[in-house]
């Protein structure tokens, strides 16, 4: 069926989503072309199998990196042989229930633009179970042979959010710690002083393009906007 768009970027990116879900609810999928493996950023909320729709993800070795553990981006997690996260979201993609996940509170029928899949039910969707193979850590890096990408700990949207950064060509994958769009704030896990560290330290970075979890990606210029407005907010709350 036609659930997933593929849509590719420069720097051998590709943008998968899923397009019959609401674009505050659209995971965006990142697939990363590399020489030795690819590398898949987030995987949306699994309704669809992505081997079976998307021949990207099967081309080589896909080293499967969860952001962080909401529904909408570790669904098809289990998929894949590697897959790696920060240790603070590896018992819930080990064991994700719909209220550690959110999808109690978000996995609606509302969330879908266009029909839903056969055999959606919203009381009984669940993430299936994707326990980590390899934990990730800031410093880390992700290599995929002729690209290196350092983990960022991002947290306050969530505890384990990271982000991935790739020094030599300033691309940098945000997860939901930051994108151009309304974030997902006040939800259960927030930690808006740690979220003002990781915007702080997003502030330092040179990004020339950003990859955020939802919405469309942006530039360094915007990037830096995006910054300075929610940096201004936050003030503004004190």
């Amino acid at each position: 069926m036609d659930w997933y768009t593929t849509t590719r970027l420069s720097d051998d990116v590709t943008l998968i989503t899923e397009r019959r879900i609401q674009p505050y609810f659209r995971c965006n999928i990142w697939h990363v072309r590399g020489r030795d493996r690819d590398m898949l950023v987030d995987s949306g909320m699994g309704l669809v199998s992505l081997r079976e729709a998307v021949p990207l993800v099967t081309e080589k070795s896909c080293l499967a990196v969860a952001s962080h553990s909401h529904y909408d981006h570790i669904g098809g997690h289990h998929e894949f042989a590697e897959r790696l996260a920060h240790p603070a979201e590896a018992a819930i993609l080990a064991c994700p229930d719909r209220r550690a996940t959110l999808a109690a509170d978000f996995a609606t029928d509302e969330i879908f633009e266009g029909a839903p899949p056969p055999g959606w039910a919203a009381a009984e969707y669940a993430v299936r179970a994707a326990p980590v193979t390899r934990t990730i850590d800031d410093g880390d890096i992700v290599d995929l042979g002729d690209r290196r990408f350092e983990v960022l700990h991002l947290p306050g949207h969530s505890p384990g959010g990271i982000g991935l950064w790739e020094r030599e060509t300033g691309v940098l994958f945000t997860g939901d710690t930051l994108y151009d769009g309304p974030l997902g704030e006040g939800l259960p896990g927030e930690d808006r002083a740690a979220w003002r560290r990781s915007m702080e330290r997003l502030s330092a970075l040179p990004a020339r393009v950003v990859h955020g979890g939802h919405f469309p990606s942006h530039d360094g210029a915007r990037h830096r906007e995006l910054l300075r407005d929610w940096l201004a907010r936050d003030d503004a709350r004190a």
